[in-house]
């Protein structure tokens, strides 16, 4: 091969391999029938490859390489580029088709969190969307959903007011956080163990009790991720199981204050324990509007549950019979039992001792996340 004829690389950007063909053709003087008989095959499929109707094979490269002195893994290298590119173009044009799919996601704040890079036009919005999701296509992604809901079905009204992508969108950070997270296998002895300790944190500084939480439910199998609240979720939590012997406490705080946050929690505990290894989304139903028979009896037993494991029963019975709902007893109940006072709080509301609009909501303690500002602890 004479030195000028050698290849110093192969190019960065696809080409028609047979637009490279034709011009060495034609540079060396050779017409496409002499080539043709060179390389053993018709006339007819040498025009087929430059005009890029038919492809270069494995053998036909080798073929090029005897006749022109140019390695066979150039040619296959610009036939690769090549089809990927229209590969490509196809693909592009079928995402361009799904742009109106993309625009039902909250882009914006899935950016501004940090869950997806920003896109560079709206066919770029759908790849990303696709890519978060770790599916192929929207259809894949429809399909994923639907297998989903078909869980969640019972947990869910006609007219409430959520949107399925935001959900979907919210739901598999929390999977992608958790994916990442080393867990012990589940044991449920364990984490009823777990629960009875980490009442103690309530009244921590979330920058002393997410970490701990996080630590000691992971050791029991039990992964518990902190996922911002997307627009039109309307979450305060969602449980479901990743594997046999994993499973995820996936919170929102939506309501942004101790008790809520809190309750909650243990109320998925409650799903963790007492209910089957499907997903539960925590929703918020329309007033007046019931859930199905069965889903409200699991929420009353989560319900039970989380109330139960915060304060003994027998205890709590006292406590209200009393009926001191004084700053002072409330704070010294709670100390009592490891509790933050803004539990206590929320628990007398929810029974109806107090009104929601209490001033006794300065007990309680108001959380935000670091993009909104910093977090606030009344004076206790």
């Amino acid at each position: 091969m004479e030195k000028a004829e050698r290849l110093t690389g192969t190019p960065d950007y696809a080409v028609l391999p047979g637009r490279i063909l034709d011009k060495t053709l034609a540079g060396r003087g050779l017409q496409k029938a002499e080539f043709a008989e060179r390389c053993g095959h018709s006339a007819k499929m040498i025009s087929e490859i430059i005009a890029g109707k038919a492809p270069i094979m494995p053998e036909t490269a080798l073929e090029f390489e005897r006749v022109l002195g140019m390695p066979a893994s150039y040619w296959l290298t610009l036939e690769s580029l090549y089809r990927l590119r229209l590969a490509e173009q196809r693909d592009r044009q079928r995402l361009s088709d799904q742009r109106d799919w993309a625009k039902r996601f909250p882009i914006a704040a899935m950016v501004r969190l940090g869950w997806i890079d920003k896109p560079s036009d709206r066919v770029d919005e759908v790849a990303k969307l696709l890519a978060f999701f770790g599916v192929a296509s929207v259809e894949a992604w429809q399909a994923m959903t639907a297998s989903a809901a078909e869980q969640i079905a019972y947990r869910r009204s006609p007219s409430f007011q959520s949107a399925p992508e935001s959900v979907s969108a919210w739901l598999r950070r929390g999977e992608m956080v958790a994916g990442a997270r080393p867990c012990g296998p589940f044991d449920e002895a364990g984490f009823r163990r777990v629960l009875k300790s980490v009442r103690e944190l309530t009244r921590e500084a979330p920058e002393v009790f997410q970490p701990s939480l996080i630590e000691r439910c992971a050791c029991v199998g039990v992964a518990v991720v902190f996922t911002p609240e997307l627009p039109k979720t309307c979450l305060s939590g969602a449980t479901r199981w990743l594997s046999k012997d994993k499973a995820l406490i996936q919170l929102s705080l939506r309501h942004k204050t101790d008790d809520h946050l809190w309750f909650t929690f243990f109320h998925e505990a409650g799903h963790v324990l007492l209910h089957p290894k499907k997903l539960i989304l925590e929703e918020k139903l329309k007033k007046g509007e019931a859930p199905t028979p069965e889903s409200a009896q699991r929420e009353r037993e989560a319900n039970v549950f989380a109330a139960t494991t915060l304060i003994p029963r027998s205890a709590w019975m006292a406590f209200t019979a009393a009926g001191d709902f004084s700053a002072p007893r409330i704070r010294a109940f709670a100390k009592e039992h490891s509790l933050s006072p803004g539990i206590i709080v929320g628990q007398l509301q929810h029974d109806s001792h107090l009104s929601y609009a209490t001033t006794l909501n300065s007990l309680k303690t108001t959380f935000r996340w670091p993009a909104e500002s910093a977090v606030s602890h009344p004076s206790v």
